[in-house]
Parts: structure tokens; sequence; C-alpha cells
């Protein structure tokens, strides 16, 4: 049996079928679909092994068509859609049943110096300060609800160690503003594209959650339904996951049955790495 960071690895581990397809398969974990940040990280591997290793992906965009079903492989072909002198562009589209269920966008550039500044992380307590493990069970989460605590005490290859959990523990509307310290559970090297590709697994976790604080709702209420609608990152620095992120989010807007959370992700010494934004069906389930 792997543990759950050599599953991911072995996940991110794309076989390749032809020149510029790939193919990745899913965990066997009982989920009922895909989780998106798999997709994404997968689509991300597939387009990093066309473009030079020197050039890093800068920027991807991405949109989740179709719910992606775990006991099928998913097919990747990347379209080239430009080589320039500093910037790369292309293009990834998904497959399973002959059908897209998910495309994704990325640019690479060959790093360069330049213009340096960065919005300050938020002052919050150190990852060491904070219960986890068996004491967060015992103590905040002894009295949430059953699917609260499954989902928190699941194995996983990325640890959490959320600031507050308020918004699981009330059904009071609170602010749409979430902070969680998060790391691979193991040490994973400092691989450049790996270290991006898990970063763009990680960042789609707990983003749908933010914008549901405001109305008192969380992605467990049975009365909510919630699903990833599009998912976009920019990478501003280079990182490792095995080392502290901190995972600051806010969700400015929800209208439409539609929510929308923005993220910041930081060193544990507070330099900026990344910064996402998702927008998310998040309407009353119909009955």
């Amino acid at each position: 049996m792997l543990d759950a960071v050599e599953q991911l690895l072995v996940t991110l581990d794309l076989q390749p079928v032809a020149r510029d397809s790939f193919r990745g398969l899913s965990p066997n974990n009982g989920w009922q679909r895909v989780f998106g940040g798999q997709v994404v990280a997968q689509a991300l591997i597939a387009a990093q092994r066309t473009v030079p290793s020197e050039r890093p992906c800068h920027s991807l965009h991405a949109y989740f068509m179709r719910p992606g079903d775990p006991k099928v492989p998913i097919d990747y072909t990347v379209d080239r859609i430009r080589d320039g002198r500093s910037f790369t562009t292309r293009r990834v589209v998904a497959l399973q049943h002959d059908v897209a269920i998910f495309s994704l966008s990325a640019s690479f550039q060959t790093e360069e110096e330049g213009f340096d500044h960065q919005v300050p992380m938020p002052d919050v307590p150190r990852p060491e300060a904070l219960p986890h493990g068996a004491a967060l069970a015992d103590t905040i989460l002894k009295d949430a609800p059953e699917a609260v605590r499954r989902y928190w005490q699941r194995p996983r290859p990325i640890e959490f160690r959320p600031v507050l959990l308020d918004h699981y523990l009330s059904n009071e509307k609170l602010e749409p503003v979430q902070r969680i310290w998060v790391r691979c559970q193991d040490e994973i090297g400092d691989d450049p594209g790996l270290n991006a590709a898990v970063l763009a697994y990680l960042s789609d976790m707990t983003l749908l959650d933010t914008s549901l604080f405001a109305h008192g709702l969380s992605v467990f209420d049975e009365r909510v339904q919630a699903a990833s609608l599009d998912h976009a990152m920019w990478f501003h620095r280079r990182v490792r996951v095995s080392d502290w992120l901190l995972y600051a989010q806010d969700s400015p807007s929800s209208s439409g049955g539609r929510g929308l959370t923005r993220g910041s992700l930081f060193s544990a010494d507070g330099t900026l790495v990344a910064s996402v934004a998702q927008e998310g069906l998040i309407r009353p389930r119909r009955r």
C-alpha cells in the first residue's frame, strides 16, 4: 500500500501515449468524482512535459466542464500554441469517454530579474501553535458534524492546520475569510515543476467553502450544491511545498448561484509565492 504522498506522486506521473498526449489515473479512494485539484495538477504536468524545464509556468487558467470519473483514465492532449523568445503558451484538454471534461491554458516564461514587490502576509498564529492531529479531533472537532470530522481526519498528502474552524461549528453568518497553514506531508525535493504541480493540486482545497461562510453554510451541508467552475493561478516565486505555506483566502462576492474566492499563498517567512482565484457553483440544492 502506498502512503498518501507516494500515491499523489504516482498520480502526477503521467503515462506518455503519443507526442503531446498523456494519460493520467486517479487514486482508488472511493470518491464519486475526481478531485478538481488533481486534474489541474495533471494538466499542468502534461503542459510542462512539452516545455523546457528552464521555462517555468507563471500562470494558468482552467475550466471544469464535467465531473471526472475516477474509474476511467483521463487523456490529456497538449496544443503547442506558441514558443516565443521569452514566453511559451500551451493549451491542454482533458477527455474521458471521448468528451472534454476540463481545459487549461498555461503560460511559461524564461526566468528573469525585474521589479519586485508584494503585499504583506496576514498576522496569524504559527502552525506549531495550532491544534492538529488528535488534538484537533479531540477539542475543536469533537462536536462537529460527522461529515466535517471525516473530512479533516481523512488521510491525505496535504496537511492542514486551520487558524479557525468556527464556520464548521456554527450556523452563524461569518466573515468570508479563511487562513490555513498547509504543506505536503512528506519531503518531495526541490524540483520546481513538481512543486508547482503539487501547489496547484492543493490550491483547489477549501476555496469553495470560504464563499459559503457569509451564508452560514459549508460544502458539507446537504442543502448546498457546490462544484468548482474555473480556476486561475499565478506563480510569483519558487516554492517548496514540503515547507509550511499560509493559504489566506477571502470571498468578495457571491451572486447568480456562484461564489468567487481569492487566495494568496505565502511561505513561512512571509514571501508571496502564488495567487489563486476560483469561481464555484454554490446554489441551494433542488429537491
